[in-house]
Formats: structure tokens, sequence, C-alpha cells
């Protein structure tokens, strides 16, 4: 579903990691990190597949020794999205990781040691025509910088990102994205606010280190948030300590929230009051633990009474108003029919799967007819 969002993205020059488009007005495309250990293959595979079945466009997968980089390649084989290796220091591992199908690489040009082997890197990179990601990120900013600008700040962050891309458009290679990270909200979004003015990469968004599930979301969405309303961004990664499904499923729903792209079922439910004529909040916490399956796009409103439910539904798929004693359900925005409410829950989710189901099999003969 193409959404009509107010947002005048940043023109970009256009990378492919893999099979997925970066930039250049492409959909902004969500992502996540592994935490298995890579040396696993089952469980970081498991987890690679959970991660695809959540809707993430690319996983990133850490390859910080040889015995992850023979586990990335077996990963790699058998993943349906395309994968990032993360790589520090060691370039052999860089090198090793092009060669066993990494569509993508997340480097620091600085801190991968002498200039040769760095041109080692973009010569492979260049060969398989696969993109790198320069990761800057406020921790780890190299100590000359440190000692520069006495402390983290937006010019030193920006600074060691130029340093970085000077590198790789020396050796002309223009086949990259960049972060520049930080667990500062405010520094995160003064530092991408100033670099997307000097190159016109694309911009990979994150706050690094952002918290527990809660917490996090909350800076997430304010950071990311502030910055994709500049029209900044062509690719995020919202960073929880929390499994990785749920940094996708955030993911979406900040992009969802700005119009910007979506995933899975739009729900509009309201806080609850004295009101509400049906247990809204334990209704939605079941409606959306039994169709986390659903990828498809649909709206759809949970309101416990008549003062906001009648407007919120009738501009939904299907919306349910509170009444008693049966409930009001909307059908394409429009008073359907009633239902009480300790069947509400069962019958909402058979209605919104039928309802997906019919939607398929109507843009399903669509393209048929088409063809």
């Amino acid at each position: 579903m193409n959404l009509p969002s107010q947002i005048k993205r940043r023109k970009t020059q256009q990378i492919m990691v893999g099979n997925v488009p970066i930039g250049g007005g492409a959909p902004i495309s969500v992502q996540s990190m592994t935490n298995t250990d890579t040396r696993d293959v089952n469980s970081t595979l498991d987890q690679v597949k959970r991660l695809a079945e959540a809707g993430a466009d690319l996983v990133r997968i850490s390859v910080p020794d040889e015995d992850s980089l023979a586990a990335f390649s077996k990963i790699k084989k058998e993943a349906k999205v395309p994968l990032i290796a993360d790589i520090h220091f060691d370039h052999k591992l860089a090198l090793g990781a092009i060669k066993n199908g990494a569509d993508c690489l997340r480097i620091n040009p600085g801190n991968i040691g002498k200039r040769e082997k760095v041109v080692e890197i973009v010569s492979a990179a260049k060969d398989y025509n696969v993109p790198i990601r320069i990761g800057v990120n406020a921790g780890s900013l190299e100590k000359r910088l440190q000692k520069k600008y006495g402390e983290p700040n937006s010019d030193a962050l920006v600074e060691s990102a130029l340093n970085h891309v000077e590198i790789l458009q020396s050796l002309n290679f223009q086949n990259f994205k960049l972060s520049i990270k930080a667990s500062d909200v405010f520094l995160t979004i003064e530092s991408y606010r100033k670099i997307s003015k000097l190159i016109d990469q694309p911009l990979h968004l994150g706050i690094t280190e952002a918290g527990g599930f809660r917490s996090g979301t909350v800076k997430s969405s304010i950071g990311l948030g502030a910055l994709l309303l500049d029209g900044i961004g062509d690719t995020i990664r919202v960073s929880l300590a929390s499994e990785p499904e749920n940094e996708v499923k955030v993911g979406f729903d900040i992009l969802r929230s700005l119009k910007l792209r979506s995933r899975g079922i739009n729900f509009i439910a309201c806080p609850s009051c004295s009101r509400m004529n049906f247990d809204v909040i334990g209704t939605m916490n079941e409606l959306e633990s039994r169709l986390e399956d659903v990828s498809e796009d649909l709206d759809v409103a949970v309101i416990g009474c008549y003062v906001n439910g009648p407007g919120e539904s009738k501009h939904v798929s299907i919306g349910v108003t509170g009444a008693s004693p049966k409930n009001l359900i909307y059908i394409d925005g429009k008073p359907d029919h009633k239902i009480e409410s300790e069947n509400l829950v069962d019958h909402l989710e058979a209605l919104i799967r039928e309802k997906i189901r019919i939607q398929n099999k109507t843009n399903k003969n669509s393209l048929i007819a088409k063809s």
C-alpha cells in the first residue's frame, strides 16, 4: 500500500544490499542484528529466520574471528534475507566475508589498520559488488578526536565520518552508506543533520545502545522520528536490549506512524476509561498476540464506547464500537452487525483474517487480469 506521507525525503544515491535497494527513493528498509553466538550456526540461522518472518529486510551478523567467518558462510547459504557482516580491525575477516557471500560489510576504514589493508578490502568489494557501511559511533571515537574535542560532540562525529568517507572516495569507491550514532538523542540528531548536508550517500539511522524495550523504544522513536520527519534516513535499526524481533516491530511501527511504510495491522485503539463497554486493553493484547503472523496492511479500530467509536470506525476496514448490551461492528466504514463482548476477540480475529483473505484474492485476480 502506498502511504500518502507529507515528508519530503532527502535525495541520495542508491546502493543495493543483496536484492534490497537503499536510498534513491527506495522504501526505508528495516534491519536488526543477531545476538546469538555466530559460531552456533543453527541458533544464529534460526534467529535470522525469525527476523525475516518479523519483516526484517536486512540482518547483520557479527564476525569477530575465523570460526565465526566459517559459520557465516554456512548461514549465508541458508538465509532468505540479505546478510551484513559486521567486521572490526581484522581486514582478513572482511575479505573472507566478501568471498563467502556477504551482501554488505559494516566496517570503520579507520580501524582496519594500514591503508594497504583498506585498499585490499575496497578492491574485493568492487570485484564482488559488495557495498560497505561506515559505522561511526560516539562510544568508539578515535583517540585523536577525543583529545581534540575533549568529549564526543557532533563536530567530532562528523569529522570522524568524513575521514572514513575520504578514505573510500580516494579509492574511487562510492558504493557505501553511513551511520553516525550516539546513545544521546540530541547528539545523534545534530550529527545526522550535519552529515546529511555534506554527503549524498544513503544514511543508516539508529540511536545506539538505546536501552531496554520500553525506554529504548521511546528514545528511538523520538530520535529517529525527528530525523525521518526531516526527510533524513534510508534504512533504520532500532537498538534495544530486547529480542531482536522487537527491534523490527518497533522499526515498522515508527515508519507506519509517519506514513513512510506499512506492514501488518494498524490498530487504532482507545486507552480505555470508565465509559468502556468491553475490556479494551485485554482485547488489544489478545488480538496483537494472535495476529503477529499477519504482514498484510489493514486498518482496524477498537474503541470502547460511543464517544469516538463511530468516527474512528468510519475510516477503517474493520471497527468495533463498545455499546450495551452488544457492541457494534463496522465493515468498510459502515455499521454492519452487533456482537456480545464475550465473543468479541474470536469474532474480530475471524473478520480480520477473512478480510485479508478476500483482499489477497482480489489482488491476485487483478495481477492475473493485467498479465
